[in-house]
């Protein structure tokens, strides 16, 4: 089981590149798969094979037409552990709440 952020975007698209963004996102949210959008990057958790199609996927539709792509490509692979988009943050977040706690 891993956590996979990745971030991709067409070269040479212009400004903004929001609708093929947007258009990567649409299939990662169709995989089924636990995933979170940022400003920055998606992320996906899941079984190595299982997420790396939605990857190629999403890398395929924002380089539709021909054009080139950028892709980033992080993992934290860490098997047997499951949930961790929600439980790495919730565990940050906890050191930050005792922190509040011992200062208050």
């Amino acid at each position: 089981m891993a956590v996979f952020a990745f971030s991709v975007a067409p070269l040479g698209a212009g400004e903004s590149v929001a609708d093929q963004v947007a258009e990567a996102v649409r299939i990662v949210r169709a995989s089924g798969l636990p995933n979170r959008t940022t400003s920055m990057f998606t992320e996906i958790e899941g079984e190595w094979d299982e997420v790396m199609p939605v990857i190629k996927a999403a890398t395929d539709a924002v380089g539709a037409g021909g054009r080139r792509v950028s892709l980033v490509l992080k993992a934290d692979i860490r098997p047997g552990f499951t949930g961790q988009l929600d439980a790495k943050v919730a565990r940050v977040e906890e050191r930050l709440a005792a922190d509040d706690v011992t200062r208050g």
